[in-house]
């Protein structure tokens, strides 16, 4: 069994003259929750289009459960798809829409569909109609539609869009029972990225249709550490008494701001020393590097869309 249950390569998708997914080599491992990280127009949607088969690249190929060339088109059936907005009748009850596709794709069982409400937590709705839904039950319908037909891989596209927190954490408590209990691979595109580190096993960091980056959670986390943050008049006389402490292992990121990477027990002496040497501390505190941080120091962004 291969490691990479997808996998492209030189993937790329041009509409006239512009680029809009450029060379793009994705990996992605059974069983994992690959979180694809980018800006607004990045790219991410249409790399999840080609990847569903919702969309034929321009150039490139696509490898799927170890199988390449004309017989991808045979296994995109293996891939649940929420992308952009559930499509639902908002006329049926949640029952009524998943049993509609369960006799699109010819499954039978009136016991799949209950299976199916259970596991996102809709199981207590009854015939309420759809459109009665709240934003985070229809995306947990969404959900389920997608996962008709038993799919080795779930394919969300900004699936905690429009969420209240409370309606983040079912999601997220059903996507990683998927992972775990199902063992379905996900790969979730999201711009909520404090929600997709609590999920995301492997990332994919992608900017102006180029995959910039793919590095493991654990990597992600090693990256993104702690630091005491010191902001004061003097960086040079903070750097003296630094070294003085026997403490190395820090930066001077501007003019006002010392970080320092070690000696988190001691704060308090830190400050203390400062003083002592007649530097002026304006504030001193414990810090971390966020996922969007770290998104933000591969591309040279300011911002987060």
């Amino acid at each position: 069994m291969k490691e990479y249950l997808l996998e492209t390569h030189q993937l790329t998708k041009k509409y006239k003259n512009q680029v809009a997914i450029q060379e793009v080599n994705l990996h992605i491992k059974r069983g994992s929750i690959y979180g694809l990280v980018g800006r607004n127009g990045a790219g991410k949607t249409t790399l999840m289009r080609m990847i569903s088969g919702l969309a034929t690249p321009t150039s490139g190929e696509i490898s799927l459960f170890g199988e390449s060339g004309p017989k991808v088109n045979t296994l995109f059936s293996r891939i649940g798809v929420l992308i952009e907005a559930p499509g639902l009748y908002g006329d049926m009850s949640a029952a009524d829409n998943l049993h509609l596709k369960q006799i699109c794709i010819g499954l039978k069982g009136k016991e799949y569909v209950t299976e199916l409400l259970q596991l996102v937590g809709l199981e207590h709705v009854g015939s309420k109609k759809v459109k009665s839904f709240s934003l985070g039950m229809k995306q947990r319908l969404g959900i389920a539609m997608a996962l008709v037909g038993e799919p080795d891989l779930l394919i969300l596209d900004e699936p905690l869009n429009g969420l209240d927190p409370q309606g983040m954490v079912e999601v997220r408590r059903i996507l990683v029972k998927l992972a775990k209990e199902k063992n379905i691979t996900i790969m979730i595109s999201s711009h909520i990225l404090e929600e997709l580190e609590k999920m995301a096993t492997d990332y994919g960091f992608i900017h102006q249709g180029h995959l910039i980056k793919e590095v493991p959670h654990e990597r992600v986390m090693a990256e993104c550490r702690a630091y005491i943050e010191i902001h004061l008049e003097n960086t040079g006389l903070g750097c003296t008494v630094l070294d003085s402490m026997g403490i190395s292992n820090y930066k001077v990121e501007d003019q006002e701001t010392i970080q320092i990477y070690e000696a988190f027990d001691q704060v308090s002496e830190i400050n203390l020393e400062l003083a002592k040497a007649s530097v002026p501390v304006r504030s001193i505190n414990m810090s971390q590097i966020s996922l969007e941080d770290y998104f933000l120091s591969l591309t040279g962004g300011n911002t987060h869309d």
